[in-house]
């Protein structure tokens, strides 16, 4: 019965990162369950056996994503060598920089939010931010202005780096990325 168990919950994670990566692609309105099945290499038929449909199968998508970016929070929090609120906030932002690198990951939550008129993923991203906040609150001890300032920022670099912004060397695009303008002839700094 243990690997009974454990053979459906390496199925189960193996749909998951399918599924991040082909809902992210897609979104959750373009996106079918026999595309997930295809990207994991299993059948249609036993996604419905691990989720009860694609809706499930979105909202647990959606608390996968929350478990990655909470231990990427955690990371971060472990690496700050200060307590100041900020300097914890600071760190955690950084490490959530980088999970965010990974494009799946990235498209996936910015397809997440664009599909939060379906009540039940709704909930599960009222729930992912809620956890998040939390998290920082408690271990950053940080106040509602500073943990509201991580998350706008967080959220517009999300959008800044899913339109590649940090390629463009125009006004618009330096503004909202805090990136340094190119020198006449050069190729746009890295951000």
């Amino acid at each position: 019965m243990a690997t009974t168990r454990s053979d459906a919950d390496s199925r189960r994670a193996q749909v998951l990162d399918a599924a991040v990566r082909v809902f992210g692609a897609r979104g959750y309105y373009g996106t079918s369950t026999q595309q997930v099945a295809a990207e994991a290499g299993i059948s249609q038929p036993y996604i419905y056996r691990l989720f009860p449909g694609k809706e499930a199968l979105f909202v647990q998508v959606v608390k996968h994503v929350s478990g990655r970016l909470q231990a990427a929070l955690a990371d971060g929090a472990s690496e700050s060598r200060s307590e100041d609120p900020r300097d914890v906030l600071a760190a955690m932002n950084a490490s959530y920089d980088r999970l965010t690198r990974e494009r799946d990951l990235l498209m996936l939550l910015l397809q997440a939010n664009a599909a939060a008129a379906v009540p039940a993923i709704r909930e599960a991203l009222r729930e992912c931010y809620a956890e998040q906040v939390e998290y920082m609150r408690t271990v950053a001890g940080a106040n509602d202005a500073e943990i509201r300032e991580m998350f706008g920022r967080s959220l517009l670099a999300n959008v800044m780096v899913a339109i590649d912004a940090d390629e463009l060397d125009a006004p618009w695009a330096r503004t909202l990325t805090g990136a340094p303008a190119a020198r006449p002839g050069e190729a746009p700094a890295p951000s």
